[in-house]
């Protein structure tokens, strides 16, 4: 019965979320529906001691992140740098491959530390653009942003700045250039497939007569993109750059200019206790926030004329997606937190720790726990929260690097998280106007195929050492 219990709330959120109600909303109204269930008399202890302490835990340490990150795409489409990367991509690759540009264009921005929900809002109205020149069904949108955006420059590929790279560092004392081989290889598979799958359903929809309007009436469609004057692309990726090469200095030099713990006393009346800061468990958020910081510097420097007068609306709008991506992602985190309080959760426990092979133990848990909580840095920092020292003891009995446990933990969280409730794929249904109905399956499959690639990336291991 407990077991049921979780199995319901799970799927109430998964059922409100395909209909389109908030989970800001519904994740607490399910969490606590499933204490009801449970125990009547914890409703308003968990609601106040586990939820929501786990969901302001979650801002205070990764808002500042979605906020930067926001403000960075902002600037990097306000500036024009955007529209500069996506013409100079097109050139490169050619108009007739839309699918291929418009992913690579998300991996692009992506990788160099564009928050992922940024990134639906600025290569939406180029990819609606290219897929109307190209006549390609819109539906199939989403599945080709959530392949360049949400997978393997997520979690994959070595040196993101994206929070799902960056939460295993705090549990293995990695930082996020880990396990590169096997990283890479991980991403490499999951663009290849994606790929090869977006490119079967746009061939099956060209034999069927179908176009980019073929679904009927189109909502939210953008204006179309005319290629006017733009930045040299080299100028365009210079901050992008600067973002992936300072993270990585940062995450070296931060760690030995603080030392393992760093203490301060506030100068305030009295006499305040010290505050202590665990240097190694937030270098990596820090490394990321100073990355993000002189990108956002560096764009203002380059395109200052065309920043100073659009940045006062631009950043409110970054500002407000910031907090819709966070609240979302955190509300959830408090969702699984819950759950995974409850009896019935003990019984998904139990059935994974009796997995005896630890990068199968660890992947299958962090996958089922951010299917569960439908946040990819949700699922991923309860698992390590409460199974991180068991992972780590057996993978040294084993001899495996914690390199390789980063990796594997970061690639599995990007699997069974974007299902119906996750708010990454809300907003991006959101923006491109479309519904769960015409889309999801897409998004879906490329969820099957990010989720397989964790154990590829396990069986490479094992039959080649590499890391």
């Amino acid at each position: 019965m407990s077991f049921l219990v979780v199995l319901g709330a799970l799927c109430f959120l998964m059922f409100v979320a395909y209909r389109g109600y908030s989970v800001i909303l519904f994740a607490p109204l399910a969490a606590m529906g499933a204490v009801l269930l449970t125990d009547p008399s914890l409703v308003a202890p968990m609601f106040t001691g586990l939820f929501m302490d786990k969901m302001v835990g979650f801002l205070k340490l990764y808002f500042p992140v979605f906020l930067l990150g926001a403000v960075f795409g902002k600037l990097i489409e306000l500036s024009g740098f955007s529209k500069s990367i996506v013409a100079a991509t097109i050139r490169l690759v050619g108009k007739e491959r839309a699918i291929l540009a418009i992913v690579l264009v998300c991996a692009l921005l992506t990788y160099g530390g564009v928050s992922l929900f940024v990134v639906v809002f600025a290569v939406y109205p180029f990819a609606a653009e290219l897929f109307r020149q190209s006549d390609i069904p819109k539906r199939l949108i989403p599945g080709t942003i959530a392949l360049g955006a949400f997978t393997f420059t997520m979690s994959a590929l070595p040196g993101t700045p994206q929070i799902q790279n960056i939460i295993p560092t705090a549990f293995f004392g990695t930082d996020a250039w880990a396990a590169p081989i096997l990283g890479t290889l991980g991403g490499i598979f999951v663009l290849l497939f994606g790929l090869m799958y977006l490119e079967w359903r746009r061939k099956s929809a060209l034999n069927s007569g179908q176009g980019y309007a073929h679904d009927g009436e189109l909502r939210n469609e953008p204006d179309a993109f005319h290629g006017d004057t733009l930045a040299n692309p080299w100028i365009a990726l210079l901050p992008l750059l600067l973002v992936g090469i300072s993270n990585k200095l940062l995450s070296s030099w931060i760690p030995h200019f603080y030392g393992a713990q760093h203490t301060f006393i506030p100068t305030v009346v009295g006499t305040p206790a010290p505050v202590v800061q665990e240097v190694g468990k937030i270098s990596a958020i820090w490394a990321v926030m100073g990355a993000l910081l002189i990108g956002c510097i560096s764009v203002t420097i380059l395109a200052w004329p065309q920043v100073r007068t659009r940045f006062t609306e631009g950043s409110k709008s970054a500002i407000s997606g910031a907090l819709l991506a966070g609240m979302n992602t955190a509300s959830e985190y408090g969702f699984g937190a819950v759950i995974a309080a409850l009896p019935g959760f003990l019984v998904v426990a139990n059935a994974l720790n009796g997995i005896p092979n630890p990068l199968v133990n660890e992947a299958v848990t962090v996958n089922v726990l951010a299917g569960i909580t439908g946040s990819a840095s949700g699922g991923m920092g309860i698992a390590l929260a409460a199974m991180a020292d068991s992972f780590i003891a057996s993978a040294n009995a084993a001899h495996i690097p914690m390199e390789v446990l980063h990796r594997v933990a970061s690639i599995a969280s990007a699997g069974m998280d974007t299902l119906p409730h996750n708010g990454a794929v809300i907003t991006l249904l959101a923006v491109t106007g479309l519904s769960h109905r015409q889309s999801y399956k897409d998004i879906f499959a490329i969820t099957l195929i990010s989720t397989t690639s964790v154990f590829v990336v396990i069986g490479l291991y094992y039959l080649t050492g590499w890391v």
